[in-house]
């Protein structure tokens, strides 16, 4: 009798458990991400109140069986994360239950910790949050916070392009929800461009590499630019105003449908106005974007992306006097315009992708792409023009020639049309086998280009027309283009993602080949690229990287245009059939330090790296024109190294400082010259942080200095002679006031309807400095050419407005 009650109990325990498992009628699944959208592996999923768990796959995936009741509660926790627990009423026989867990973060005594996630692979997350009160020329773009990358470049204030690693702006890749997408192809220059692709207001995450990307990513030498749209939790909405424009973005989410639509608006005729041609500026810029997902059931579900954009650029010039030189040689450049320029791009981009996720270690998918672009350039500009020294002008000197350089008229006229279509559909897929991760896919792209494009110049120097002809009148340039081009593209690839955990560290390989053919020149390439990352066991601060493989440039329409002359001596487009793509093999090394410094968490990131590189199309570069010479006549090679100093003085928004040195050199009709994006050195810096005792006041400051790109003369090359742009020197400082902030639980009234309310004020090039987009050349009757800067913006406010609800 003794052991009755033990025995009892035991009884009693075995027949509620058995009782527990015959009704454990709940079938719960779903995906665990972190704040990145980033799956998490290892997280804990468990029943409240049983001893019912589960731990994610290296997918972030789980599936738990709960009892049947009228209310289960389910508890989500991982190392470095809060916990989140959700409440399932009256849960039906099958849930999916899809949680994304927040950095955890310890006050103790003021300090704010924060983990930091270990970078194993080439592509490196930033945070979507960190550019939304930052200041930015361009509207908040995602590209001008990944120009203070380490390794990347920008010249422009006004334009979303950048160099990658001594790349042009054509050698970046650029998806959105794993579809490739294409800027316009005539833009030349920033204040053209209007909007950027990327809705920064719909970016749940961004992910981005400088080079020795997988065998997923396309056919481009330099960068990967990966951009995940987010699908709302609830109904949710932002809006901004500001002087150079505004958005709204609204996003509703049910059980089964989620939806997310922006609208922006973009006229920066303020910005521009501070610029040193003045007249009528008249930019207008739309753009519409769409974000939609369906789920037919917990594995089947489509999602549709769609983008509408129309950026009209029209510009009436009046004047335009530029001062330039030293101070012991000082010049004026006077002009005098009549003309105008309107310029129209118009973008239709679609995309399907319907998925079908069978079980957590499989995913299929099939998606089906659109892409239309359809552009035009026109304008027909004249203008009177006199170079002086500084302090006489053409009108003083109208009766002498004391300090008079060069006096001369020109008109500029060109009809540029571009339409281009891309199709595309492709077959993915990803299979989870033990350690391995399978991933695999195919694409074909059909494209259609459609040129008809005339331009021409006439300029005459102290009454001379140039080139001086005494029998006919020439111009000094003229270019025409008339092609129709219809080809095809094939892709393919494959690459296995493995994972380790040894006694010495943890160890990730990833292993691919990418295969591609294209019709117009029956080219077929071999793509093999490896990457790999260790973790030691015994020295957990550090993480070591490396990356090689063989990357190509698979031409598009501008790389293989050549100009040839006419037999009268006109300049033409021909297109050259036997273009080959450029070719480069890279070999990257990197390691990443986490440390404490001022009581908070640091990460010191440095990659070294080797291109070699081959087949190379030359091309020189002014402002954002690329003008290349359709042909495969050099190699060279681009090696460096780069620093990033990463860390949070505010919580929850980065800080970084990068560093970069660089050296690029290209063999030019046997002269070894550097490439045209070769800035040997760069520096940035975007930092964040809140003034002590008024936490709603927050600053954002940042700076870009990065060296001059090699110049030449028009129609000439690198091998006959080059110089540098003075170095691009840039400093934006933001201020913002939160009128809501996340922190206020208590706002009643009208405000309290809103998740936040920021109010700011933007300082836009702060120290005025005059920034060198280019060149306007001045020829005089002798051959002289005097090279006469062009500008870029100058110091201007922006006030800015943006609620979130």
């Amino acid at each position: 009798m003794k052991f009755r009650p033990i025995t009892i109990f035991l009884v009693s325990v075995l027949i509620s458990l058995t009782a527990f498992a015959a009704s454990a009628a709940v079938k719960i699944t779903g995906l665990v991400t972190d704040e990145n959208n980033e799956p998490l592996e290892f997280a804990s999923v468990r029943i409240d109140g049983t001893a019912i768990g589960a731990t994610t796959g290296l997918d972030g995936r789980y599936t738990i069986s709960a009892p049947d009741a009228d209310t289960i509660r389910v508890v989500f926790s991982c190392i470095g994360y809060e916990d989140s627990k959700r409440r399932l009423v009256n849960p039906a026989a099958d849930v999916t239950l899809n949680v994304k867990l927040e950095p955890k973060s310890y006050l103790l005594q003021g300090v704010e910790v924060t983990d930091f996630q270990k970078q194993t692979t080439t592509i490196q997350k930033i945070d979507p949050g960190s550019y939304r009160t930052a200041p930015d020329a361009t509207g908040g773009s995602v590209e001008s916070l990944i120009s203070t990358m380490a390794g990347v470049s920008s010249g422009n204030e006004m334009s979303s392009q950048y160099n990658v690693r001594g790349g042009s702006y054509d050698e970046n890749l650029v998806y959105i929800n794993g579809v490739e997408v294409y800027r316009p192809q005539l833009v030349t220059s920033g204040q053209q461009e209007g909007l950027s692709v990327i809705n920064p207001d719909m970016v749940g995450a961004i992910g981005f590499s400088t080079g020795g990307f997988t065998a997923q990513y396309g056919d481009k030498m330099s960068s990967v630019l990966d951009i995940s749209y987010r699908q709302p939790e609830s109904f949710e909405g932002a809006a901004s105003l500001s002087l150079m424009g505004g958005s709204l973005t609204i996003g509703s989410s049910s059980r089964r449908f989620t939806q997310l639509h922006g609208v922006r608006y973009k006229s920066n005729a303020s910005l521009l106005s501070s610029m040193e041609d003045k007249g009528e500026y008249d930019p207008r810029f739309f753009d519409w974007q769409t974000n939609m997902t369906y789920k037919f059931s917990d594995k089947l579900s489509a999602t549709f992306l769609g983008n509408i954009a129309i950026n009209n650029y029209k510009f009436v010039p009046a004047t335009r006097t530029t001062t330039f030189g030293t101070s012991t040689d000082a010049k004026q450049f006077k002009v005098y315009f009549d003309g105008q320029e309107k310029d129209r791009f118009e973008t239709w981009f679609g995309a399907l992708n319907l998925a079908y996720k069978p079980s957590k270690k499989a995913e299929y998918s099939l998606l089906a792409s659109g892409f239309l672009t359809n552009e035009l350039v026109a304008y027909d500009i004249s203008g009177e023009y006199w170079l002086d020294q500084a302090g006489t002008s053409g009108e003083e000197n109208s009766g002498s020639i004391g300090g008079e350089l060069g006096v001369g008229r020109y008109h500029e006229h060109a009809r540029n049309r571009l339409r281009a279509s891309v199709l595309s559909i492709g077959l993915r897929g990803s299979n989870g086998i033990a350690k391995h991760n399978l991933t695999y896919g195919i694409q074909l792209n059909a494209e259609r280009i459609h040129d008809r494009s005339r331009e021409w110049e006439l300029r005459d120097s102290a009454g001379y027309s140039l080139p001086f002809d005494p029998d006919a009148l020439k111009v000094i340039y003229n270019l025409d283009s008339r092609h129709d081009v219809s080809s095809t593209r094939f892709a393919a690839y494959v690459q296995d993602q493995y994972r380790l955990q040894t006694s010495a560290g943890y160890l990730s390989i990833n292993g691919g080949i990418r295969l591609s053919y294209w019709s117009y020149n029956k080219e077929f390439l071999v793509s093999p690229r490896i990457t790999a990352a260790f973790i030691p066991d015994k020295a957990p601060r550090w993480s070591f990287r490396f990356a090689t493989g063989l990357y190509y440039q698979s031409p598009f329409y501008k790389e293989y245009r050549m100009m040839v002359q006419d037999a009268d001596g006109n300049n033409i487009i021909a297109l050259n059939d036997d273009i080959k793509s450029q070719r480069s093999l890279q070999f990257i090394a990197g390691a990443d330090f986490t440390f404490r410094g001022f009581n908070r968490p640091f990460k010191f990131t440095t990659e070294a790296y080797y291109k070699a590189l081959s087949d190379l199309i030359p091309y020189e570069v002014d402002n954002l024109k690329i003008s290349y010479a359709g042909q495969n006549l050099t190699s060279g090679f681009a090696t460096g190294i780069d620093f990033k100093l990463f860390g949070q003085f505010v919580p929850g928004s980065d800080s970084w400082i990068s560093f970069s040195l660089m050296k690029t050199q290209e063999t030019l009709n046997g002269v070894k010259v550097p490439r045209p994006t070769d800035r040997r050195y760069s520096f940035a810096l975007f930092f964040t942080d809140y003034f002590p005792k008024f936490p709603r006041l927050k600053f954002s400051l940042r700076g870009i200095l990065s060296d001059g790109l090699p110049t030449i003369a028009p129609r000439r090359s690198r091998d006959e002679g080059y110089f540098r742009a003075p170095a691009y020197k840039r400093v934006d400082l933001g201020l913002s006031y939160g009128l809501v902030t996340p922190e206020d639980h208590r706002m009643s009234g009208f405000l309290s309807k809103f998740k936040s309310v920021w109010l700011g004020v933007d300082v836009f090039n702060l120290f005025d400095i005059s920034n060198v987009s280019g060149y306007y050349w001045v020829t005089d009757v002798n051959d002289i050419q005097y090279a006469v800067p062009n500008y870029l913006t100058r110091r201007q406010l922006n006030v800015r407005l943006s609620v979130e609800f």
